[in-house]
């Protein structure tokens, strides 16, 4: 990947500055601009290490034997340009390097897809019980691929697992198939380009999906990194659940009869616990951070299907 250097926004380094200094300089750099950190990292040190990592090709795990490293000119340019372009632009810099990490595995990604970041990463890693046995050879759909970040981690972690996964969106899509191809997955999953479960044909066993779950009236509040992804992804209606109600309204004509449909709905949770309040969702608990996920049997989903048909008729 080839780096323009822009204007400069950081004073120049000197020669003699090692690695570790250059890493706590740019964290410095970073915070001063007030950046925001949520797109594959929480905090300024760990964005200047993968930085620095990726434009460099440093292994993680070889960062810290390095650290006394003097830097030579060409790679302080390199890195003085990422770091200019992050804080200049606002992108995440994910985006600058066109690379997300998920799950441990790496994929490759730009502006047509969001930046993987979902607490779904844990549940693949460590499965799902007592709820669904991962380790059988279930049928799976993710609904919302982007990237692919899901479906593939899940195909890579579980190989008794047959995956489909779709989008609305075609780029999208060609990010995802370039993934699977590299990850050597391509013959494992089924990408489709479906809007929702309009091209897709069960029953699956489990409904797995990161749809958009931004209320609109919120987008104007989140800080400038996320204008740089997709608004088709993030935004879903006045209260977030668009996407979410399609999902589970749904869902019974796709899962299995002991099937499973799990959701991440994110800040929308408040808003799905009142619309979901008489079938009682499974909320499910993350070891390293995040909520609102949540898990809703077939029969759950058909009693929310039942209670809006039944809602439909009534209301003149």
């Amino acid at each position: 990947m080839a780096y323009t250097r822009g204007m400069s926004t950081q004073p120049a380094l000197n020669a003699d500055q090692t690695l570790s200094d250059w890493l706590e300089y740019a964290a410095e750099q970073m915070q001063s601009a007030n950046l925001f950190f949520g797109h594959g990292t929480d905090n300024a040190a760990d964005e200047a290490f993968w930085l620095v990592s990726c434009a460099l090709n440093y292994p993680f795990e070889a960062m810290r034997h390095r650290l006394d490293e003097t830097l030579d000119p060409d790679q302080r340019q390199t890195l003085e340009a990422l770091l200019d372009e992050r804080i200049s632009s606002r992108q995440p810099l994910a985006y600058i390097l066109g690379e997300a990490w998920f799950a441990g595995l790496k994929f490759g990604i730009s502006r047509d897809v969001l930046v993987p970041r979902s607490p779904l990463a844990e549940l693949v890693l460590n499965g799902l019980h007592p709820w669904v046995d991962l380790g059988q050879p279930l049928r799976v759909l993710e609904v919302g691929t982007g990237c692919g970040c899901i479906a593939l981690a899940l195909a890579h972690y579980w190989p008794e697992l047959r995956v489909d996964a779709v989008d609305t969106s075609e780029p999208a899509l060609a990010v995802a198939r370039t993934n699977a191809r590299k990850l050597g997955l391509h013959d494992r999953v089924r990408l489709i380009h479906s809007d929702v479960y309009a091209a897709i044909h069960g029953p699956y066993d489990l409904i797995i999906s990161n749809p958009p779950y931004v209320p609109r009236p919120s987008m104007n509040q989140l800080p400038d990194e996320y204008r740089h992804e997709p608004e088709s992804a993030l935004v879903a209606g006045q209260d977030g659940l668009d996407i979410v109600r399609r999902l589970v309204l749904e869902a019974p004509n796709h899962l299995a009869s002991d099937g499973w449909l799990l959701v991440e709905v994110g800040e929308a949770q408040p808003q799905a616990e009142r619309w979901m309040a008489e079938v009682d969702p499974i909320w499910l608990e993350f070891e390293h951070g995040g909520d609102g996920v949540f898990l809703l049997s077939h029969s759950a989903c058909q009693a929310l299907q039942l209670q809006s048909d039944v809602h439909e008729v009534m209301t003149p």
